[in-house]
């Protein structure tokens, strides 16, 4: 079964993600095939350079080949992106000072990446 996570709660990044999600990932008894991981607000935190968290699944993002997306206006207004409001859905926002392999995106740039390989299931905590 593949999965998606959208994560939009308050501390969802750094409680379920940090705390259940990534342990199971790294000891590969998930028990689901995650696809992709898209990050709001304050979650995306979690997702800068040197942040351990953001280390341990960038790599294990990279192994899976497991998308990480972070919303190109929550990034750009925490000074994690480059770019312009105008540009936000566009798939013109670039991520900085995030950990490997994080793009920067809205809506359309997440369902068309998800389009090639479906998941069964989007779960949103």
């Amino acid at each position: 079964m593949k999965v998606v996570y959208v994560f939009v709660s308050n501390m969802a990044s750094t409680y379920k993600l940090a705390t259940m999600i990534l342990p199971q990932l790294e000891q590969n008894i998930h028990g689901a095939e995650v696809v992709g991981m898209m990050f709001f607000d304050d979650n995306i935190f979690c997702l800068r350079r040197g942040d351990p968290v953001g280390e341990r699944l960038a790599k294990v993002a990279a192994q899976k080949g497991i998308l990480l997306m972070v919303c190109d206006q929550c990034a750009l207004r925490r000074h994690l992106a480059e770019g312009d409001f105008t540009q936000c859905g566009l798939g013109q926002v670039r991520p900085k000072g995030l950990v490997e392999g994080v793009v920067a995106g809205c809506f359309p740039q997440f369902y068309a990446a998800a389009a090639g390989d479906p998941p069964a299931y989007v779960i949103t905590l």
